[in-house]
């Protein structure tokens, strides 16, 4: 006479387990499903639930692997990672298109690694890797083109409204609200202090550098969560530059080599007294490489990057990249006590004769007239980029450091 009701009170109590359960096991496998999609944003009252990237196998590079080393290779499929018409944080500088270069080759080429993958740029792991933090592009008008590659390469993602760009000189700032973020980048041509830190109003042809002090610089640098350095060509305007060092009074000329290798010293010091290795990284892009000279990869020939469309496929290097430079430079690194990464992006770069914006640029702020453009042996830019190009080939590579740092930890 029991019976019945006790089993159907065992049903009325199963019955909602049952669908409870079956609730939870949707909602995982809606959550296992958009991350194995790479979508990782998730709307809950107004927030976003941070979920895991997911670091696949093919994005994974072997200790062995050297990223560095390997070659150009033609695409025209995946590449570019972005359109210059659809970014518009682009300086005319680097616009090359839109300033009439008739070939969109430069746009084209994809840096292939000797045996392994770089994994493809991930706009949305980049920005969930940079959430809650600042990354800081610290350098010269190089350095630039690598932030506004940076930026181009993440803002496809970013809904309209939710982004700013401001200009605080010596800074140029892109936050991200979505992602409490922000992309920087700091005017500083020598990384130590000198006479052409105004970000617009600098000189280029007297030029004054503090060799001992950064203490101007470092107050915005302290506390950035990633560093990136770069110095290199505005040390390389001639043999020798008027420098202090000790009394500011005592102005006198050093060899380029002692002088920077003086300045990197009191960099470095900063960087061992101020940075905590816990919380932050430290990269370091060696040198962007020029192609001034065409008879060095054409030989018998008289003039320069212009009118140059395709790669060098190597062994190449420059007279334009100083290779005792390039020894300061890992020498001092590797003496420090707090890790700072190479990002050595001369040699893929030495590659590039194609790639640099010639006469299809700026020159003093203002786009070369047509007299100009005619006379490219005198007026062609053969140290800056196009972008789209080159410069995103540096940031895929921090990008994958990034992600194999995100997969170790």
């Amino acid at each position: 006479m029991t019976t019945q009701p006790t089993q159907d009170r065992k049903i009325f109590f199963l019955f909602p387990l049952a669908l409870i359960s079956l609730f939870l096991l949707g909602t995982l496998r809606f959550l296992l499903d958009n991350l194995k999609n790479n979508q990782f944003q998730f709307l809950w009252q107004n927030k976003f639930l941070r979920v895991p990237i997911n670091v696949s196998e093919n994005e994974i590079i072997g200790e062995s692997c050297n990223v560095f080393e390997g070659k150009w290779v033609w695409d025209n499929v995946t590449y570019p990672l972005y359109k210059e018409e659809t970014c518009p944080y682009l300086v005319k500088q680097v616009t090359c298109q839109r300033n009439g270069r008739p070939d969109s080759f430069y746009q084209n080429w994809r840096w292939q690694p000797h045996g392994c993958n770089l994994p493809r740029f991930n706009a949305l792991k980049m920005l969930e890797m940079l959430r809650d933090k600042r990354i800081m592009f610290i350098g010269d008008s190089i350095q630039r083109g690598m932030f506004e590659s940076m930026v181009c390469l993440v803002q496809s993602v970013i809904a309209d409204g939710d982004h700013t760009i401001k200009r605080v000189p010596p800074r140029k700032i892109f936050r991200i609200e979505e992602f409490n973020t922000s992309i920087e980048y700091y005017w500083a041509p020598f990384m130590v202090e000198s006479i052409s830190d105004h970000a617009t109003n600098h000189t280029v042809m007297k030029r004054l550098v503090k060799l001992d002090s950064v203490e101007n610089h470092r107050k915005l640098w302290e506390g950035v969560d990633i560093l990136v350095f770069e110095s290199y060509v505005w040390w390389m305007h001639k043999p020798f530059i008027n420098a202090t060092y000790g009394s500011p009074e005592n102005v006198r000329e050093y060899n380029i080599t002692t002088a920077y290798k003086l300045a990197l010293e009191t960099w470095g010091s900063w960087i061992e007294s101020s940075i905590n290795p816990q919380k932050q990284k430290v990269f370091f892009a060696t040198m962007s490489p020029t192609h001034l000279w065409n008879w060095e990869w054409k030989g018998g020939i008289d003039g320069n990057c212009f009118n140059e469309t395709q790669p060098m496929e190597g062994p190449y290097w420059g007279t334009g990249s100083n290779l005792e430079i390039m020894s300061i430079l890992k020498d001092v690194i590797e003496k420090l006590k707090v890790n700072v990464r190479l990002l050595n992006i001369t040699q893929l770069s030495e590659y590039r004769k194609d790639g640099h914006t010639s006469v299809f640029g700026e020159r003093r702020g203002k786009l070369l007239t047509k007299e100009e453009r005619s006379e490219p042996k005198t007026y062609a830019d053969c140290i800056h980029w196009c972008l789209p190009g080159v410069p995103d080939t540096w940031n895929q590579l921090l990008y994958a450091i990034l992600l194999q740092d995100y997969r170790n930890h």
